[in-house]
């Protein structure tokens, strides 16, 4: 069962993405709330496996909340669900450790597959943030002065991850255990010094080391 928590100011939005969520098998909502005002007593309250996170909300906003869940919360998975599809909240979304960014017409039955994606270690996006993204990172011309001493085999798990491959995928792809990968992961994350996904995949890019 992945547990779902969602963030959106809009009323009748919420009670509908809570019915579809609630009314897929294997999903279960665990709280709704309309800003991100008490966000780190609800996640440590209700350990979600999944948040969706709207961007502009009153008092505390998307953004505000992703810094505030990972100060405490490096694990569960964040995804931005938002009208919003400007290179200012996609980067800052990613740079504070979003692990997706989803535009709200993304269709349900889509939705439900980026909740699953997530809940097992992937990094969905919507196709035209993607391709916004990769925009920006191909236009960061700046050498690499740095190789972070990643062994060959940490730089193939970085790679992947790049690509937005969930862990499971990565263990097939280099025929080696989940275990593995996640002891790959946790290396790579201390030596870049970084502790989400999305922030090894943009010093990834922003240093070239890939």
């Amino acid at each position: 069962m992945i547990k779902v928590m969602i963030y959106e100011d809009n009323t009748q939005l919420r009670e509908g993405l809570t019915m579809l969520i609630d009314g897929s098998e294997g999903f279960q909502v665990v709280g709704s709330f309309k800003n991100c005002s008490n966000i780190a007593y609800e996640v440590g309250a209700y350990k979600p496996d999944v948040i969706l996170m709207d961007i502009d909300m009153p008092l505390v906003n998307g953004i505000e909340g992703l810094k505030i869940i990972r100060q405490v919360n490096t694990d569960v998975s964040i995804l931005m669900l938002t009208v919003f599809d400007d290179n200012k909240n996609i980067f800052e979304s990613l740079q504070n450790g979003a692990n997706g960014y989803l535009l709200k017409k993304t269709p349900p039955a889509k939705l439900l597959e980026y909740i699953q994606e997530a809940a097992t270690g992937g990094a969905p996006m919507t196709a035209s943030v993607a391709a916004q993204v990769l925009k920006m990172f191909s236009q960061i011309n700046i050498p690499s002065e740095h190789d972070y001493n990643l062994s060959e085999r940490e730089k193939q798990v970085l790679q992947l991850l790049v690509k937005g491959y969930s862990y499971k995928l990565i263990a097939s792809e280099m025929f080696i255990a989940m275990d593995t990968v996640r002891s790959h992961i946790k290396k790579i994350y201390d030596k870049l010094h970084v502790n989400s996904k999305s922030e090894a995949v943009a010093k990834a890019f922003r240093d070239r080391i890939v």
